[in-house]
């Protein structure tokens, strides 16, 4: 950082402490809101970004290879007039980190042009242009696409220390999603009435990162395509160098067909609930007690602090409850 740079941030910081200074009790005589009008200024030269940190996400991006990798990795596009596949793929990455929540948002970002400055772009996709390169996609360049993903991940996995490769814990889960759509391709009606997905998340508990996401209607049970997933995820953390693979789920992950193999690989454990059938009940209840113990589980440790009283409410006042705020009105 320029030295010049530094003193106007630490002057910045001074000139806000003085503001916040809790001593200084001049114009308490009115509202803290003194401005009467206000005036808008455009500068020459400087401009402002709402969400600076999209060119260090960039940067990132581009220091970790994974820029290059979508491009050698996926091909759907024919001729380049002027985006690549990367570009379409960070345009979508950058909307949703810049808070768009649909393709027509992109107008938003394709308009700024500070935006497009710390991006280095002279334009972006428009939505149409975007949606067009959505439908290009197959199961197939899906994959291609994620393998592209896991070729960068593996690379910036290496930096870390040897410990991390101890154990790699795998999570599994669907999340039903609701959508507002009504034509939308492979959309259905789950159990619990809404209309949407029920797409299936792969995940590494260690780190939070999602190894294998598959989009699946939503009337789909929580299992389907679950075992290929977690093969998929299983080999890229093996290829990784992890030591060992815990896997994780509820009961609507015990797929006894693939339990065999998983126990088969001395890498490999897995923790899976299971339901309470009759059988497994009578089996359990005559096993003898040397069999099995009790569980213990872990206490969680003391407050280390005393807790705190509710404060009474003053005399004359009412208090108005809900669940996650209380408030009191002087009457």
């Amino acid at each position: 950082m320029k030295a010049k740079i530094r003193r106007q941030l630490a002057n910045r910081k001074r000139r806000i402490q003085r503001r916040l200074d809790k001593t200084a009790t001049a114009g308490c005589h009115r509202p803290v809101f003194t401005a009467s009008d206000i005036h808008y200024e455009i500068a020459e030269r400087t401009r402002g970004l709402s969400s600076g940190g999209i060119g260090a996400l960039h940067a990132l991006a581009r220091q970790v290879g994974l820029i290059d990798a979508i491009d050698r990795h996926l091909h759907l596009l024919k001729f380049h007039f002027p985006y690549h596949e990367s570009d379409h793929v960070l345009t979508f990455a950058y909307n949703a980190l810049t808070d768009g929540t649909c393709l027509q948002d992109l107008e938003l970002r394709r308009h700024d042009e500070v935006f497009l400055d710390a991006l280095g772009a002279c334009r972006l996709p428009d939505p149409t242009t975007a949606g067009d390169f959505c439908r290009r996609f197959s199961e197939a360049s899906i994959r291609q696409l994620q393998d592209a993903v896991h070729d960068v991940r593996l690379r910036v996995w290496a930096e870390q220390p040897d410990d991390f490769f101890d154990q790699a814990i795998i999570d599994m889960d669907g999340f039903l999603v609701e959508t507002t759509g009504q034509c939308k391709q492979g959309m259905d009606i789950a159990y619990d009435g809404t209309w949407g997905y029920h797409p299936l998340v792969v995940s590494l508990a260690n780190t939070g990162e999602v190894l294998r996401l598959v989009n699946r209607p939503g009337n789909r049970p929580s299992h389907e395509d679950a075992a290929a997933a977690l093969d998929q995820a299983i080999a890229t953390c093996l290829r990784a160098g992890f030591r060992q693979i815990l896997l994780r789920g509820d009961t609507d992950f015990s797929q006894t067909a693939h339990l065999d193999h998983w126990d088969a690989d001395p890498r490999i454990r897995f923790i899976f609930g299971y339901d309470a059938l009759p059988n497994l009940k009578a089996l359990a209840e005559d096993l003898p007690e040397s069999a099995w113990k009790k569980l213990e589980r872990r206490q969680a440790p003391p407050p280390a602090t005393a807790p705190r009283q509710r404060p009474l409410a003053p005399s004359g006042a009412s208090t108005i409850s809900c669940t996650s705020w209380s408030h009191s009105l002087v009457m």
